[in-house]
Order: C-alpha cells, then sequence, then structure tokens
C-alpha cells in the first residue's frame, strides 16, 4: 500500500520540487521509502509501503525500454497468474513486485488491461510514445484518487492534500459536495467537497491525452432484470459462495510480510478471520472495545479467539481518546464526517502498526453485498406497509429492528410510525428505502447560515445521484435497488475512505477486503434476493455459506452495525474540549460563515447537557465540529509536508 501522486503537464513546467512536496504530505501512507519520476511532458512520485517484494519493488517501475511508466497504490491479487500468462506472451519481467504486471498488461492488452486485474487498485501509468496518462480505480473504490486541471497542470494523487500543496487556488468548499455529505454522509461520482478537486469514480479509468480527457467506466454493480429461483439452490449457492470468498482470502494473504485480521466479533469479520486461520499457520486478530456496553462486543470477539485458537490483542477507546484524535481524524478524511465511528479505528491502526503489523484483513462489504442492513428490512416492512396503509399491525413489524439501540426508533409506536410513515406511498421512488435516512441526515441543512442554506438547497444531491443510476436499475428487484444504492452512497462515499483507506494508512496500515472480490460480487448479485434477506433474517446465504467454519453463537448473531459514542466525547466534566470551544465560539462560527452561530450554541449547550436526541443531534453536532476542522486545517493556505495535528 502506498500513496502515488503525479502531473500531467500541458503548458509551462513542472519541477521536481512541486513533484516533491506532492508526495511528502503523503508519506503517512508510504514511509518505507519514495522516489520522484520527472520525464518531459509528466511526473510521477511515490511513497511506498513495502508489502510485495521488499528488494526491488520501488516505483515508479518500467517497462523493457523504459517508454511505459506506472505507480500504483494498492495491489494486484492476482500479479501471479497475470505474469505467468504475459512471460508466454514474451514480457520479460525486471522484478517480483506486482506493479511491474501493469505496464505488460497495458503493452498486452491496451487500456482493458484494468479489467484482468483483481486487486484493489489507484494507477497512474505514463505512455510516453503516445503521450497519454492513463489513471484507473478499482471496481468498487477501495483506492482512492483524485485528480484537478489548474495552471496548465492535471495532477492526481492519492489524497486532495497532495494536490493542494501546490496548487492552494483549489482550497475551497464546494456547495454540492457539502450537500452531497450532509445527506448521504458522503459525495458521489466525481464530486469532491474542494471545488475543482474531482474523484476518480469507482471502476473508471480516465485518459488524458493533452487537454483531452475520456472518462470510461469498464465495471459497475449489476443485476439482473428477472431472477430466475430454480437456476440454484441455496446449497449450491453457498457453496459457490464460501469457494469465491475462500479463494479471495487465500490471494489477499499474498505478502512478503505477516497479514494480520480484524476482528469485530461479528459475522463478518469472525467469516474472514476463520477462512484466513485456515490457510495460514499462524494469525494475529485485533480488535477495538469500548467502555459502554451499547457499543462493545468483546464477550463475541473472545469467543472467536476461543474457537480460532489465534493471537489476539485489543484496544480499549474511550470517550476521551475519541475526542483527542477527532482533528486528526479530519485531517486524514479530508471531508466533513457525521459520525465519530472513524476515530476508534485510528486508534486501531496505530495498535497494529505499533505490533509490527502492516497489512490486516477485514469484513468491510458483507453487509452491502448480502443484504446486511437494517436499512435493508426498513424498505422491506414499510414496501409491505404501503399495501395495505391503514394497517395496524404491518408497523409493528419495525419493532423487531434495532435491538442494539439505548434509544431506538422504534421503542415509541406512534414515533415509529410517524418516521417510517414519511412518504410511504412512493414505493415506485428509486431511493425508497433511503428517504426516512437522509431526511434525518439533512437536519443538520437547519443550522447553516442564510448563505450556505441558499446554495446548499439549490445543489440538489438526490439528483445528483439519480443521474448516476444505470438505465437498468428500475428493472430490478427492490432489494437490488436498495442495495445499489447504498453502495454508492455509504460504501464508497463513506465506509471504504473515512473508516477504511484513511484511518488504516494513516499510520501505515494496508486494510484488504475480501468481502469486495468483484469475482464474489458478481456471483451474489446474480442470486436470488431471498437467499440475502428471507423475512427480517439479514444474510441468509452468508450464513449458510459459513455453517461448517463459525460457531453457533456468532453464525447465530443479530446484525450489530459497528458504532462508537457521539457529542459526549467532545466535552469533559460538562465543558467543550479546548479546541471545541474554540471552533463553537460565536467569533469563529460567524467568520467562517458556514452555520447560524445562535442554532450553534443551542446545539452545544443541548449536548453538553446530555440532552441531544439520537442521531439527529448527534450527526448534527459531530458534522459542525468536522466542517469547521476542516476550513481551519485545509483553506487556511498552509497544507504541508506533516499533519498539523497529533495523528
Amino acid at each position: 500500500m502506498c500513496g502515488i501522486a503525479g502531473a500531467l503537464i500541458t503548458e509551462g513546467a513542472r519541477t521536481r520540487p512541486d513533484l516533491d512536496r506532492m508526495i511528502r504530505t503523503l508519506r503517512h501512507r508510504g514511509p518505507d521509502g519514495y522516489r520522484v519520476l520527472d520525464l518531459p511532458g509528466c511526473g510521477l512520485a511515490h511513497a511506498r509501503l513495502s508489502i510485495i517484494d521488499l528488494a526491488t519493488g520501488a516505483q515508479p517501475i518500467a517497462n523493457e525500454d523504459e517508454t511505459l511508466w506506472t505507480v500504483l497504490n494498492g495491489e494486484i491479487f492476482n500479479y501471479l497468474e497475470l505474469r505467468e500468462e504475459l512471460e508466454a506472451l514474451g514480457h520479460r519481467f525486471r522484478t517480483r513486485s506486482d506493479t511491474e504486471v501493469i505496464v505488460h498488461a497495458y503493452e498486452a492488452f491496451g487500456d482493458r488491461f484494468v479489467e484482468r486485474l483483481v486487486g484493489q487498485f489507484a494507477i497512474g501509468l505514463w505512455d510516453e510514445r503516445r503521450r497519454r496518462l492513463v489513471l484507473a480505480r478499482d471496481r468498487v473504490g477501495i483506492r482512492p484518487l483524485f485528480f484537478a486541471r489548474t495552471q496548465g497542470w492535471l495532477l492526481f494523487a492519492s489524497e486532495v492534500k497532495a494536490i493542494l500543496a501546490v496548487a492552494p487556488e483549489l482550497a475551497h468548499l464546494d456547495d454540492r459536495g457539502l450537500a452531497q455529505v450532509f445527506t448521504f454522509w458522503g459525495t458521489v461520482g466525481e464530486r469532491t467537497v474542494f471545488a475543482g478537486v474531482r474523484s476518480l469514480p469507482a471502476g473508471h479509468r480516465l485518459v488524458a491525452e493533452g487537454t483531452q480527457e475520456r472518462l470510461q467506466q469498464y465495471w459497475d454493480w449489476r443485476f439482473p432484470e428477472t431472477t430466475n429461483s430454480a437456476a440454484t439452490s441455496l446449497e449450491e449457492a453457498a457453496e459457490q459462495v464460501r469457494a469465491l470468498l475462500a479463494d479471495a482470502v487465500r490471494l489477499q494473504l499474498r505478502a512478503d510480510v505477516p497479514v494480520g485480521a480484524y476482528l469485530s466479533g461479528g459475522l463478518d469479520s469472525s467469516g474472514i478471520a476463520a477462512l484466513a486461520k485456515q490457510q495460514t499457520r499462524r494469525l494475529r486478530t485485533f480488535s477495538v472495545t469500548f467502555d459502554e456496553a451499547e457499543y462493545d462486543e468483546s464477550e463475541f470477539q473472545h469467543r472467536m479467539v476461543e474457537a480460532l485458537g489465534v493471537e489476539h490483542s485489543a484496544i480499549r477507546c474511550s470517550e476521551s481518546d475519541i475526542g483527542q484524535v477527532f482533528p486528526a481524524l479530519i485531517w486524514h478524511t479530508e471531508t466533513p464526517i457525521l459520525r465519530t465511528a472513524p476515530a476508534p479505528l485510528l486508534w486501531l491502526a496505530k495498535h497494529v502498526h505499533d505490533s509490527g503489523f502492516k497489512v490486516v484483513l477485514t469484513g468491510e462489504g458483507a453487509d452491502e453485498v448480502f443484504g446486511g442492513y437494517d436499512l435493508f428490512k426498513e424498505g422491506k416492512i414499510r414496501r409491505f406497509w404501503a399495501k395495505q396503509p391503514n394497517s395496524a399491525w404491518r408497523p409493528l413489524l419495525f419493532s423487531r429492528l434495532y435491538p442494539y439501540l439505548a434509544r431506538s426508533p422504534v421503542a415509541h409506536r406512534h414515533f415509529a410510525r410517524t418516521f417510517f410513515g414519511q412518504r410511504l406511498e412512493e414505493v415506485d421512488h428509486p431511493f425508497y428505502a433511503h428517504l426516512t435516512r437522509w431526511t434525518t441526515t439533512r437536519g443538520l441543512f437547519k443550522l447553516l447560515s442564510p448563505d450556505w442554506l441558499a446554495q446548499l438547497s439549490r445543489a440538489a444531491p438526490e439528483a445528483d445521484l439519480e443521474r448516476l443510476l444505470p438505465p437498468a436499475f428500475s428493472r430490478w428487484n427492490a432489494l437490488a435497488r436498495d442495495q445499489y444504492v447504498e453502495v454508492k452512497t455509504l460504501l464508497e462515499g463513506y465506509l471504504l475512505c473515512s473508516q477504511g483507506d484513511r484511518v488504516a494508512l494513516a499510520h501505515s496500515v494496508e486494510g484488504r477486503v475480501p468481502f469486495l472480490d468483484h469475482r464474489l460480487i458478481e456471483f451474489v448479485n446474480g442470486l436470488d434476493p431471498r437467499f440475502k434477506l428471507r423475512g427480517l433474517r439479514e444474510k441468509r446465504l452468508l450464513r449458510r455459506a459459513l455453517v461448517n467454519d463459525l460457531p453457533a453463537s456468532i453464525l447465530g448473531r443479530v446484525k450489530q452495525p459497528y458504532r462508537a459514542p457521539d457529542s459526549r466525547c467532545f466535552f469533559r466534566n460538562g465543558e467543550p474540549l479546548p479546541y471545541v470551544r474554540e471552533l463553537l465560539s460565536a467569533t469563529n462560527v460567524r467568520r467562517s460563515g458556514y452555520f447560524r452561530a445562535e442554532g450553534v450554541e443551542r446545539l452545544l449547550e443541548k449536548c453538553r447537557d446530555g440532552r441531544a436526541l439520537g442521531a439527529g443531534d448527534n450527526m448534527a453536532f459531530v458534522g459542525v465540529v468536522s466542517t469547521l476542522l476542516l476550513h481551519e486545517q485545509f483553506l487556511s493556505g498552509r497544507i504541508t509536508e506533516t499533519s498539523p495535528v497529533n495523528a
């Protein structure tokens, strides 16, 4: 895992000091060395985290005659098989690195080389003969890649801060990006929260020649328009799922350094750890625990540790820890966030790094692939209720959701009926299952200053998302539609970045996600939706696939999403933390211009007194704090080689 940066020069000149400045901002992603290649017309830079081919794998890497150069952030897991195929075609390799297969695959297959890769990657490739730059990102967006046009350059990098280091004129927040974050928790498509800085979407490649660009999609989540339930049985499907998942784990265990695994105690991470333990002699696992029983899963973590017989260590994350690390978290995520859940994972990554590990397997993605979220159940109940909207008993099904929440939205029947009954009749709406969630999230809009409220109200984030939907979307089954929207918003825009890549690489740790192997996704997407969600029992197929690998106590657990304490983490002894007090002072709030000082003051008092009402108040508070931190850290014009806060 690494950090990459570079520039296509369309006019003027780029200097090596500029490339140095870009890559030095990413040294946390690759502390094992860095190199800069300054060629006529293009520059490439790389900060290395040594995982495969420790001796000769330094980047940029070239083909035989050095007419092609590439930098890679991530891993090509099928590089051994692909290398063998390319060698049979006459290609000769100088290293044992997975990166080198990229230049030879490009020679052999052209722009479609990316379709031959099994991995998680962000790639920059310079074709000197054709004077063209190719940028590519993995199918589901595990590794980030940003780019921007400015001053005659096309700049690209693993993180926005590397671009801002040489193009500070781009350090302005984007109203459409903010509107998307304040609705979906993350941006969608090419949008970022920085005006002028674009994200290469998952499953896309960008070909740039001079000032011309071609953005091409080479992969997407697809579902059948009709389902043949007789095509395969549940048992046959479960057998195939286990085989595909086991192979994904096998490939992702490839490394020249030890590979560990995260262990939350839930079905997903436990399944990955169990399959990994079967394929490696020793496995080290890592967990985070909490003081509060509502968030803590240590009991189930201990059960899995005993069942697997692995070496294990855990860190206990307190509210104080979360508040302390939050400024560093925003420096690394480069976006406002609405929950504190990434903060404990930042501490966990530090623990993994301090334990001598660079690579961990994680259980991310299983809920999106196998239908694990309560949101999918909400959508199912609401569609069932909408068929008889006057029914007294159908809305009672909501009482079966959220048993893990202290302040559950279904604890009071009247509230549940009112909340989930919003827009009940709009069953054909493309975002039907998500509408109630987004209404809660958008409560943050009420705190915006008049100017920003006017801008964000015109931004229309739902319209932005709807333009990204594939033509066949309306013909998919309801669960497939809900899955696709969840993938394009929460997974790609929040989980894989703010809870994944950014917090792990902040401490030079590579997270690998076997559940997001595209071969597994494609197989599961084609199955009967009842294999995933039957009644209100989630991930039916995955449980069947892992029935012989996990203890019954883990297999039978109801989904409990990973969460952390929120607004109360920013107070000590009834007073806001010093940086919170400064950020939320009326003077600072008015100076930044995003929020109404009076509204922020009322919310601050409410949270300080412990009167925050559920998710809405907590998301609003965290959103305000993170937005103002982002403003202080990135819009000051002082982007440097190291974080301005203690990471």
